[in-house]
């Protein structure tokens, strides 16, 4: 019931995942038990991680999920929650909304009346929540109160594992972190080869460092983190990005070639074959093939919704057309209505 009633009173927030309703389950082997209904979402922060091999992730993508996380937990923190389970697990992509959700608030509670003992996943927990752990497992109390500080510890770890690619537990549990975390930090983003013109990394590293302080006291605020220049650079995404992350918008590439732009005739048979062929997978709300640059010869096809754009992707890769192998992405669909086409998305 307390898990229930915050998923209620926080599924109004766009980036936490949303609630649709309660049921009861008669048929579990241990008794009724109370089951909840939530929006089905896709691909997480931690399998994102294990398509990174090792790589990190892009600045476009860290960029999204950090100001998606901090709308979430500014949301949370001001309605007096703390999430204290964030982790790459918990921050999911929603196709239909283009944008990362926070999930699971079985151990959340309200700020000032913790109701729960142990709090927040091992190498994401901070020293704060390290203590208090520690003390109630020898049956004790912790004289410091976790606050919702703990959560901007979290994602700082989280960011830093989306940047260099590698899962950071070990690191944050050494002695050496504990000692100075900081020149951990800058070393892991010198060893990315970060070069002193590479201003956004800085910004992106500055960041991190904000909400990794051990003072719980002197930890940015979700709020005060989303004031950071790291948002005001305008990343595009790899192509890598856009397979990785569902939008209703199907993006076909090595289709049409030049010839084929300037034929007035083949350029309409080609446009009404491709119609036939997406409209297998859905209904096609519209469809973009810009003769001009920027996104010359690139296929925009937009689906009613993304689970028709999925199956249209996975069906269309390599798929030949024209003699060409065809190759498929997703597009963000804020972008598309927009009519921002990116012209190289390598």
């Amino acid at each position: 019931a307390r898990v229930i009633a915050r998923y209620q009173c926080l599924s109004m927030c766009l980036t936490v995942v949303t609630l649709y309703g309660v049921f009861t389950n008669h048929y579990s082997a241990n008794g009724p038990s109370r089951c909840l209904l939530l929006e089905l979402l896709d691909i997480s922060v931690s399998e994102l991680l294990l398509h990174s091999s090792n790589q990190g992730c892009s600045m476009w993508m860290i960029q999204h999920c950090a100001r998606d996380v901090l709308e979430a937990l500014a949301f949370l923190h001001h309605k007096g929650y703390v999430h204290a389970d964030l982790k790459p697990r918990n921050i999911l992509w929603s196709a239909e909304e283009e944008c990362f959700k926070l999930i699971d608030f079985g151990l959340s509670f309200k700020e000032g009346n913790q109701d729960v003992k142990y709090i927040q996943t091992d190498g994401y927990r901070a020293p704060e929540a390290e203590l208090q752990n520690c003390l109630a497992q020898a049956g004790l109390q912790s004289e410091t109160e976790c606050t919702s500080a703990v959560d901007l510890w979290s994602l700082g770890i989280v960011l830093l594992e989306m940047f260099s690619g590698m899962k950071l537990k070990h690191t944050v549990q050494s002695q050496e972190w504990k000692t100075n975390s900081s020149a951990i930090i800058d070393r892991i983003f010198a060893s990315e080869g970060v070069v002193n013109s590479a201003i956004p990394a800085y910004h992106l590293r500055d960041l991190i460092k904000s909400m990794l302080h051990c003072d719980q006291g002197k930890r940015a605020s979700a709020e005060k983190a989303l004031c950071s220049p790291f948002f005001s650079i305008p990343f595009a995404p790899h192509i890598e990005d856009l397979v990785m992350l569902p939008t209703p918008v199907l993006r076909l590439l090595n289709v049409l070639s030049d010839a084929s732009l300037q034929c007035e005739e083949e350029y309409e048979d080609i446009l009404e074959d491709i119609r036939e062929e997406c409209q297998k997978y859905g209904p096609v709300v519209s469809l973009l093939i810009p003769k001009e640059n920027p996104g010359k010869g690139q296929v925009f096809v937009e689906y009613a919704n993304a689970g028709d754009s999925k199956a249209a992707q996975k069906m269309l890769t390599g798929k030949i057309f024209d003699g060409k192998f065809v190759v498929a992405t997703f597009y963000p669909l804020s972008a598309y209505k927009r009519g921002y086409l990116y012209q190289n998305l390598l």
